[in-house]
C-alpha cells in the first residue's frame, strides 16, 4: 500500500464488535474533511462491518492492511 499520512489512529485490538466500529465512527466525527483515519482491529468481523459503514456514510475506504503485530488496519478518508 502506498505511504499515507494517517492523521489519527486508534488501536482497538482488545475490543470486539461493535467496539472497533465505534472507534472508527468516533475518529471520523472528530476529523477534519480530508483527514485520513485508521483503526487497528483484531476482530474478524471488523473487516466487513467497518468498510460497510464507511460506504454507507459515503466516506472513502482507502484500504485494509495486515499489521505485523497482529490485526488489520482499516484506513478511511473523511471526504465530506
Amino acid at each position: 500500500m502506498e505511504e499515507l499520512k494517517i492523521t489519527k489512529e486508534s488501536d482497538a485490538r482488545g475490543s470486539f464488535c461493535p467496539g472497533p466500529l465505534m472507534e472508527m465512527i468516533r475518529l471520523v466525527r472528530s476529523a477534519n474533511v480530508g483527514d485520513v483515519v485508521a483503526v487497528i482491529s483484531g476482530d474478524e468481523g471488523s473487516k466487513k462491518d467497518i468498510p460497510a459503514w464507511i460506504n454507507k456514510a459515503r466516506y472513502e475506504l482507502i484500504g485494509m492492511e495486515d499489521v505485523a503485530s497482529g490485526g488489520t488496519r482499516i484506513i478511511c478518508r473523511k471526504n465530506h
